[in-house]
């Protein structure tokens, strides 16, 4: 009996049986590759950079507000280094595992040039509160664009109160520098940013599943010769099962950036950078409005452009700032938005 329904069906069977083998094995790898790349979103850990002997603690006014969400968060003032009335205020997003303190490593050349700063705690560092259940990644998520936005919506009314114009510049490193770009669509406020080793989640995360998959596949040929759309779907996936699993949304900076009025951009990024690759900060620049500048930093590793060109740190971020936030004249030399260096330190022309 089995035989003749095998004999009278067995195109359909094949038919049938054709259809689940295209339909199981493809879930099967995408189910593998998505729970390699959560464990990679869950524990990829940027190295540690910041030690204590960088850079010389500054203590500031020490406040609180709130976070777009009501989260209570920590911040504070720190005050340029000038007799005459404020250049300005600078909105200073630390980098992950980092507090507010860390604003000293890399604002000291704009303190010094007349400019005020405000650094804070994002949720789950230094003496912002803790949410429950949430695990702070190396993304920025949802959750530290609304800390950033309540910095932002706090400091503009502190503005307003001390009869200053409510304009603000945002800087930001490595995860902060990301937050920057993502706060700041459609933010007037906002006249000029400037990050430090910044990425767009999306593209280090498809870098890292591109990355890891050569550890982790056991079929060299099939990883090889995966179609770029595979890694943009299983992208995709991961960031909804982000959304499921860990319940937080990896907004990408890149999308932000061209969707953006234009804001002047100054990026920074070490040359020597293994963690976040140099050309994840040419993908941002490449999707960012005019006028935009970009310092590719020779001999620094990631964090470390501060440390290993100080000088010309406080003086490129000082000079940006006197342009696009102070509205003074200055040496647009020192901000190359034609050129960037390789690998051996070498300008060359960019090409978007």
């Amino acid at each position: 009996m089995v035989t003749d329904f095998l004999f009278h069906y067995w195109a359909l069977i094949s038919i049938s049986s054709t259809l689940v083998l295209l339909v199981l094995v493809p879930w099967l790898i995408i189910h593998k590759y998505i729970k390699i790349a959560l464990n990679i979103v869950r524990d990829t850990i940027p190295p540690l950079s910041l030690v204590p002997r960088d850079f010389v603690r500054q203590e500031g006014e020490v406040v609180e507000f709130r976070a777009f969400d009501g989260l209570r968060l920590q911040g504070m003032f720190l005050y340029g280094h000038s007799h005459r009335r404020p250049k300005g205020m600078v909105v200073f997003a630390p980098e992950f595992m980092s507090d507010m303190y860390s604003c000293a490593r890399y604002c000291q050349g704009i303190l010094e040039a007349g400019y005020d700063v405000f650094s804070f705690d994002f949720r789950n560092h230094g003496g912002s509160t803790f949410e429950e259940g949430y695990k702070p990644l190396q993304w920025a998520t949802d959750r530290e664009v609304s800390d950033l936005l309540g910095a932002l919506a706090f400091v503009e009314d502190w503005l307003e109160r001390q009869g200053r114009p409510r304009e603000v510049a945002l800087f930001g490193v490595s995860r902060g520098g990301t937050t920057c770009l993502l706060a700041a669509r459609h933010h007037d406020a906002i006249k000029a940013i400037i990050t430090d080793g910044a990425f767009s989640s999306d593209k280090v995360i498809e870098y890292f599943m591109k990355r890891w998959a050569s550890i982790f596949a056991k079929v060299r040929l099939a990883y090889e010769n995966h179609p770029s759309t595979f890694w943009r779907f299983l992208r995709w996936c991961l960031l909804r099962e982000c959304k499921c699993k860990l319940g937080i949304r990896i907004p990408s900076a890149r999308k932000a950036l061209l969707a953006m009025d234009s804001i002047p951009i100054f990026f920074i990024h070490g040359q020597r950078d293994g963690h976040i690759p140099v050309d994840q900060t040419r993908i941002l620049y490449a999707a960012a409005g005019d006028p935009k500048f970009l310092w590719i930093v020779p001999k620094a590793k990631h964090n470390q452009s501060a440390i290993v060109a100080p000088v010309d740190y406080a003086l490129r971020t000082s000079s940006f700032l006197d342009r696009y936030l102070a509205a003074e004249g200055t040496n647009l030399t020192l901000l190359p938005n034609i050129a960037h260096q390789n690998d051996d330190g070498i300008s060359a022309p960019v090409r978007n």
